[in-house]
């Protein structure tokens, strides 16, 4: 979720760079039912596909609080007598309807945050049903959004409420009734946000209208097949950029970035971004998933998060060193990986992040040239933990693989893209691209119209890895994706004669070709039962790996981490004896 490139900004953002206020009201916590999203899907709810959500909100931004009524619509993928969702308890229920009938208090219940609706009748499998619930309150605020989801009640400089949600972390039952499962899309999603007449509530997908009523509008949003934390709510005093992208595979798409009063110079040269993005995904990936919706963005009072065709941002409008603004890059990857094609379960979140990340290398060298290609991967390179593996093949919750402590962490943004990187080297531009728009697409020839969004998993993609290449690549994702230690060169030396011996965290076989320059010359070691050897004699110029192809396990590189983890904690100790 949530969703950085660089180290450095990431540091910075946690430093408190962003424009939110730190400080927020007392709340009542949240339960372990709400906190968590994913995992393991109960059955009551795999037992329903998810055909349309009618989610009215009203904002109150004085009073922070939040007015809602949802209608959630279903088709019974097997027979069910019972609705189960998600949402916050912390937003009290005031009533809820099955087909448009009241039901009485006793027929449901929400004690910790899982709501469940008892149906008057049993549903047969392929049949229909539709829920009403209405609800309010003062929805969960975020203490540091976007790394703790919630919602961000701010304002301008000139003090007009400036709004914002950010769920991915625990998920859509923060502030609307949903599945809090990836994959719990709705197929169609309307959204009526009504608010001060003075402010504008840009939304996910197509503008259908926008509602005077006195004092208030409401705007009505209408998204198809969206991932339920990339549902958002923005209000705020807007001003709009609008232009239209002709793609190259002949649609026209339409841009919008929704900015704050005030930052017209900043909002003119990002949005000029937007075409140049768009050519380099569609170029490299295929084709816009959501062309005829529109490519948006709305400027937030928090850092940043994907939310389907209006992502946040936040970033300030800096110059970027590699000549483009990072976080919109990553954000807007996320279009592809993550909104286009949804992992299944939170376990593979490195299809979403991993992706994503590697998203602005390629863009630094689609721009410019090798030179911010490697500096980028570098900087990623130097961040691994390799602590936990990226995938454990076992259901997760949100907090289990983003919790570093526990889990991979930051490893499936930068070690994903690091990985894919070396998967690059090895299977070469055609096939590595192949694969990549087979993941997103699900066939190999995306056009629009020609493709709906899907959902994947690391073995889906791991097989079409295997497919487009023609090879049995289990040996490079058993290492690299289920292996927490990165693979090590050994170097032996027998005269003039070197020995290189790969070794792997739990002796798994690794066949890694692997390039050595000796004096001017290249030599590839085949390396096919995981060793090899080459003549170099003693005072040859040598360099292992020259284009660093290779992920692997480097001394430099984990005596300056520690290095620098030590001066972090001499510094700490020092500032507290200060004190």
């Amino acid at each position: 979720m949530h969703r950085r490139l660089l180290a450095l900004s990431l540091s910075l953002a946690l430093a408190g760079t962003l424009h939110a206020a730190d400080t927020t009201p007392k709340q009542p916590p949240l339960t372990q039912q709400t906190q968590n999203s994913g995992g393991t899907m109960p059955v009551e709810q795999a037992r329903l596909h998810f055909d349309h959500a009618e989610l009215h909100f009203t904002v109150d931004p004085a009073k922070h609080h939040l007015d809602g009524k949802a209608t959630l619509r279903f088709t019974a993928r097997e027979p069910t007598d019972v609705l189960l969702l998600d949402l916050d308890k912390n937003l009290p229920i005031r009533n809820v309807a099955v087909d448009g009938k009241p039901l009485s208090k006793d027929a449901w219940s929400n004690p910790d945050g899982r709501l469940r609706i008892q149906l008057p009748q049993p549903l047969a499998k392929g049949g229909n049903v539709s829920t009403t619930i209405s609800y309010g309150g003062k929805p969960h605020v975020a203490k540091h959004a976007p790394w703790d989801g919630g919602f961000v009640w701010s304002h301008t400089d000139d003090g007009q409420p400036w709004i914002a949600s950010a769920v991915e972390g625990e998920g859509c039952d923060l502030f609307w009734p949903c599945i809090d499962q990836p994959t719990g899309e709705p197929d169609l999603v309307d959204t009526y946000v009504t608010v001060p007449k003075a402010l504008a509530a840009p939304g996910n997908g197509v503008l259908v209208g926008i509602e005077n009523h006195g004092a208030t509008r409401t705007w009505h949003w209408r998204i198809k097949q969206p991932d339920t934390y990339a549902i958002t709510l923005n209000v705020g005093p807007f001003e709009e950029l609008k232009g239209d992208y002709k793609s190259r595979y002949g649609n026209t798409i339409p841009m919008e970035l929704w900015y704050l009063r005030g930052h017209e110079a900043g909002a003119k040269a990002l949005f000029g971004q937007f075409p140049r993005m768009l050519d380099f995904f569609e170029q490299e990936i295929g084709p816009y998933p959501f062309g005829d919706e529109k490519m948006g963005v709305v400027e937030t009072p928090h850092l940043g998060m994907e939310h389907q065709t209006i992502n946040a941002y936040g970033n300030g409008y800096p110059k970027g060193e590699y000549g483009f603004d990072w976080l919109l890059q990553h954000e807007f990857a996320h279009e592809w990986f993550g909104n286009q094609v949804t992992n299944r379960n939170w376990d593979d979140m490195w299809l979403h992040e991993g992706f994503g990340t590697y998203m602005q290398p390629l863009y630094g060298q689609y721009l410019h040239g090798d030179m911010p290609y490697f500096a980028m991967l570098h900087t990623e390179r130097m961040t691994l933990a390799n602590k936990v593996p990226i995938v454990s093949g076992q259901p997760k919750t949100e907090e289990q693989v983003y919790d570093g402590q526990t889990g991979p962490g930051l490893d499936i943004y930068y070690k994903g893209s690091l990985v894919l990187h070396t998967l690059r080297g090895l299977i070469g531009d055609d096939a590595f691209f192949e694969s990549v728009r087979r993941l997103v697409y699900g066939r190999p020839d995306p056009k629009p119209g020609n493709f709906k969004p899907r959902y994947a998993t690391t073995r889906d993609y791991t097989g079409i890895v295997d497919q487009v290449t023609g090879k049995d690549l289990k040996w490079f994702f058993d290492v690299y994706l289920y292996d927490a230690a990165l693979p090590k060169l050994e170097t032996t030396r027998h005269g003039d004669m070197l020995q290189f011996r790969w070794v792997t965290g739990h002796g798994e076989p690794f066949p890694m070709p692997l390039d050595v320059q000796v004096d001017h010359t290249m030599h590839t070691l085949p390396m096919a039962d995981g060793t090899g050897e080459l003549r170099v004699p003693e005072g040859s110029l040598m360099i292992v790996d020259p284009r660093s192809k290779v992920l692997r396990e480097m001394p430099h590189v984990e005596a300056f981490q520690a290095w620098k983890k030590a001066q972090a904690a001499e510094k700490k100790g020092g500032k507290k004896k200060g004190n």
